[in-house]
């Protein structure tokens, strides 16, 4: 299994189909195979060898799509990058990874000054947005020029990408995920919807730099579908996207479909051709699921949970289940690849029903960490994935995750690790000390709320502080709600009690 299959396939079946519309931008599969191939060539041409890191910086485009084909085509490692994390967060991926051709999209190119001065092994940065090119970046018609390059063909054991995450430590981690993984997890979690679209449209709307969105793009190559990038999430844009193109299968988070349920003109559009919408990412309100549903009436609604280090999906509620309303709280049942145990701090296993750790096992599990031995083996321990997700199954298979035994926020899709804000908001003059918590969000599913105790005679404010954070960190992470107190609740050992924090928090307003 290799990531560029479904276009070989594609090139033979059906080579004048549509393989990808963006905005009034078609390219059949057969346009797709000679863009890839010369992507190929052009990064040959640029030094780049087997395994090599190669960097993309980009929303969901057309040419996002066409590059990481191109990456995996020249026998090297694609790094899609947060498109909403800051010029430090991301040099620090590319370093990491030793990236040294880096593809971005126009909205990116005030940033490569910056990245350039922060990661010295970044030798060719390549414009492949739509702009004019400025002075000292490769133009992507530059590549396309290139003799077309043979696919490498590389093995589905062979690293295809390599997904950072945030990292507990406050520095992200790299998840180095194999050619297997990425398109056994897709096919896998089509193939638990027991009911699977064929062709039409795939509107790709969740971040692609994401694996919730790479692997929808996946899915709908799987699939002999049109993928349809979309750009920036819009509301009125996702539903004509879905009217235009008659599309059966999209991808969204919670935050997502809030959006588009409370959109005044959702009404006004045809989406009568989705038959699978697929959603996860965070938590989900039984309020909202039941609005969307009556919103999408024709789509079967499918959840997928997992994580990065899971490529990313290991179990799935399927539409039939969501009628349950016990199961509706469910995760669903484990995908046919994957494995799940509950497992006690011991590592024993233990019965159904009983709360436990969730760990994984199968070939959808990740290759590691990128450069932290350490950090892969304490979190796969004899082949099995320790999640850090606390949950339990039940008598039937079905899987509850009942909390997150990290301290992981995800808020509007985005996950947030509260030691990373923790290590910003601690450096405010105005701070004495510091904790992190995600509270309920009936609009992000989670947002990120700060509980601070304040130096004697300091003040601070909501907006101040999310100003002081956002000079360091993502807009997403900064808290969103604040909550000044005297004191923290302390365990004997010293440690803040967080979930006391969490039930004395739940009622503070965002603002």
């Amino acid at each position: 299994m290799y990531l560029t299959q479904s276009l070989h396939r594609a090139v033979r079946q059906s080579p004048d189909h549509p393989f990808t519309v963006y905005g009034e931008r078609t390219h059949t599969a057969r346009q797709t195979y000679d863009v890839v191939s010369r992507i190929a060539g052009g990064l040959a041409a640029l030094g780049v060898r087997k395994d090599d890191r190669v960097g993309l910086l980009s929303p969901n485009t057309d040419r996002f799509c066409q590059v990481a084909l191109g990456v995996a085509w020249a026998d090297a490692v694609v790094v899609p990058l947060n498109t909403r994390w800051s010029g430090k967060e991301n040099a620090y991926a590319l370093d990491e990874a030793g990236v040294t051709v880096l593809f971005v999209d126009d909205a990116f190119l005030p940033v490569v000054a910056e990245l350039r001065e922060r990661v010295p092994g970044l030798r060719t940065v390549v414009h492949c947005g739509d702009r004019p090119t400025p002075d000292g970046v490769v133009p992507l018609a530059g590549l396309l020029a290139a003799e077309p390059a043979e696919d490498a063909h590389r093995r589905g054991d062979q690293p295809a990408g390599i997904f950072y995450t945030g990292g507990t430590t406050g520095f992200p981690k790299g998840v180095v995920l194999g050619h297997r993984q990425l398109v056994l997890a897709a096919m896998g979690t089509l193939m638990a919807q027991r009911r699977v679209p064929h062709g039409g449209a795939c509107v790709l709307v969740a971040p692609a730099f994401h694996l919730a969105g790479f692997g929808s793009w996946i899915a709908g190559m799987l699939t002999d579908a049109t993928v349809v990038p979309v750009p920036v999430f819009d509301p009125a844009g996702v539903l004509r996207a879905v009217e235009r193109h008659r599309a059966k299968q999209i991808m969204l988070v919670p935050t997502m479909i809030q959006l588009l349920v409370d959109h005044p003109g959702a009404g006004e559009f045809d989406v009568s051709s989705l038959e699978l919408l697929a959603y996860g990412g965070s938590p989900i309100s039984e309020a909202l699921l039941v609005r969307a549903r009556a919103a999408f009436p024709s789509a079967r609604f499918a959840q997928a949970y997992g994580m990065t280090e899971l490529s990313p999906t290991t179990a799935v509620l399927c539409d039939e289940d969501h009628d349950d309303p016990v199961l509706r709280r469910s995760a669903g049942r484990p995908v046919p690849y994957s494995r799940v145990r509950i497992v006690d701090e011991a590592g024993r296993e233990v019965p159904p029903g009983e709360v436990g750790e969730i760990v994984v096992a199968g070939d959808h599990v990740m290759l590691g960490y990128w450069k932290k031995p350490a950090e892969t083996a304490a979190a796969i321990r004899n082949g099995w994935l320790h999640t850090g997700d606390g949950g339990y199954l039940d008598e039937r298979g079905y899987l509850f995750v009942v909390d997150r035994l990290k301290d992981m926020i995800i808020s509007g899709g985005e996950n947030v690790y509260s030691t990373e804000v923790e290590n910003v908001i601690a450096q405010h003059p105005a701070v004495a000390q510091v904790a992190v918590i995600g509270l309920p969000d009936d609009e992000w599913g989670e947002r990120v709320h700060a509980v601070v105790a304040l130096v004697p005679g300091a003040t601070l404010t909501v907006g101040e502080l999310r100003e002081f954070c956002g000079r360091e960190i993502a807009g997403y992470k900064c808290p969103r709600s604040l909550e000044i107190v005297e004191r923290f609740p302390m365990s004997a050992a010293g440690k803040i009690l967080k979930r006391e924090l969490r039930r004395a928090s739940g009622n503070q307003a965002p603002g």
